[in-house]
């Protein structure tokens, strides 16, 4: 994966800029040594790597502003930076650039069960804004799997959604506000404390933009009442694309559950070796959950099973307790660490109808015999949301480039069938030289002159997103 040549007058200024950052920050907030700054190498995407420069640990809002603003007094790239997380190279730094990490910056700012809303810092974890009011009967909806260790500022700049998404949408469906530092230091804030602001959605913008635009240091989040009751089933197929039509069926008889994941049976086995969540042998693998009062979950579960029924399934099991649903989304949300103890792999998240799913299935499955590398499919079903693991050897010359050329083909064809390259791990270094696929140059340049508006010099988290053919100098213009 190429990345620009770090600038020559931006690295013979360190010293100076390390020095003008601990002027402005508390001592044990700026790291400069090599030896500690490897640590913030590479995120997720942990097969591209390069040292920054240095990285910054602020505490505050202000910190923030005060960091930024000597950065763009510089011309120092920044690279903003949730826990790490994310698995499209989306805080890769390039060897000029300096992180920014917000995960110091974790409190709760403010809770309002009145307006079911929660403020705050944006290094918090996502699974810890659902702790701060589940003990009063309150939870936040988006949940990737990753929610253990995630930040807010993470999920924000990559729209993250994970297995609720289908009823409670994705993290721009239950953002607020924000608190945001722009790369010259001002302060902005965009929404607040109800649902919609008056005039042009910069929230909308704001929220997937990839640290593009701003840093994002205090959310506003939506918080929902917890429902009555929830109960997942689990429905085994002898065939990924059998599993496939179901979950197609399902949406169009209109029945919306909670959740809809699929796990094919390399991730089955992976994930049952870890969890023992007591998953049935099969090719293929339906979690699906609905929740309500108990007359609602049986009457949904109850149509869920007929139409199931029609795909012949190999097993149809319903939870029979709250410690065995734990164990089933246990076993789910452990997928990619699971898979990550018997392989490498690279973790794709085009998009498609949920329709072309048998379709995509069958293409993924001739593609691996074709490129010689299996595939492990785990994924948010009921929106399409693909995740083929693609596993291949790092440490066998040319594999990680084979796994890129076909990690590309299953992205095109995403795009082919009317999906689009990414649902919730964001455009990154990973898939920023497919943007043409899915985007001619007309709108790439109407997407990176938003960019100019934000960031003129073009310093917030370089060589992401766009093809660099095509952001070429506009940071030097």
């Amino acid at each position: 994966m190429e990345m620009p040549a770090p600038d020559a007058r931006v690295m013979a200024l360190k010293s100076e800029i390390v020095a003008g950052l601990r002027a402005v920050l508390p001592a044990d907030a700026v790291i400069d040594d090599p030896t500690e700054t490897r640590a913030y190498e590479c995120d997720a995407l942990s097969a591209y790597r390069c040292p920054p420069l240095a990285a910054i640990l602020p505490r505050s809002t202000a910190e923030v502003a005060a960091a930024l603003k000597l950065c763009h007094d510089f011309g120092v790239p920044v690279v903003p930076r949730g826990s790490g997380t994310s698995l499209a190279g989306g805080a890769l730094p390039t060897a000029d650039s300096v992180i920014l990490g917000v995960a110091r910056m974790n409190r709760v700012l403010e809770v309002d069960y009145s307006n079911r809303l929660i403020r705050v810092e944006a290094g918090r974890t996502n699974l810890s804004v659902t702790g701060a009011v589940e003990a009063d009967g309150f939870f936040y909806a988006p949940d990737p799997s990753s929610q253990l260790a995630c930040a807010i500022a993470g999920n924000i700049a990559m729209n993250s959604g994970g297995a609720h998404c289908l009823k409670y949408g994705v993290t721009t469906n239950n953002l607020l506000g924000v608190t945001m530092v722009l790369m010259d230091g001002s302060v902005v804030e965009i929404g607040g404390a109800h649902m919609d602001a008056g005039g042009l959605d910069l929230l909308g913008v704001i929220c997937g933009s990839e640290g593009q635009l701003g840093v994002v240091t205090e959310a506003t989040l939506r918080i929902l009442p917890r429902p009555e009751g929830a109960r997942p089933v689990l429905i085994g197929f002898n065939a990924n694309e059998v599993a496939g039509a179901c979950v197609a069926d399902i949406i169009k008889a209109g029945v919306l559950p909670v959740a809809i994941e699929f796990m094919d049976r390399p991730c089955i086995r992976a994930c049952e070796d870890f969890a023992r969540a007591g998953y049935p042998d099969c090719e293929a693998l339906l979690i699906i959950e609905v929740e309500g009062a108990e007359a609602e979950i049986d009457e949904q579960l109850g149509l869920i099973r007929q139409i199931a029924m029609r795909h012949d399934p190999v097993e149809f099991r319903e939870s029979g307790s709250e410690e065995e649903s734990k164990k089933i989304w246990l076993g789910r949300k452990s997928a990619f660490g699971a898979m990550g103890q018997i392989n490498d792999y690279m973790c794709l998240d085009g998009t498609i109808p949920v329709s072309a799913l048998p379709f995509v299935l069958k293409r993924i499955g001739e593609m691996s015999r074709d490129y010689g590398l299996g595939v492990a499919n785990v994924f948010h079903a009921g929106d399409g949301n693909m995740h083929p693991l693609i596993l291949y050897n790092a440490n066998k010359p040319g594999d990680l480039e084979l796994c890129e050329a076909f990690g590309a083909d299953i992205l095109k064809l995403c795009v082919e069938v009317g999906g689009c390259l990414t649902g919730e791990h964001g455009v990154g270094i990973e898939k920023r030289d497919l943007m043409g696929v899915q985007y001619d140059a007309v709108d790439m340049e109407a997407q990176m002159r938003v960019k100019d508006v934000f960031d003129p010099k073009w310093l917030l988290n370089p060589a992401k997103v766009f093809p660099l053919a095509a952001s070429a100098g506009r940071r030097d213009g």
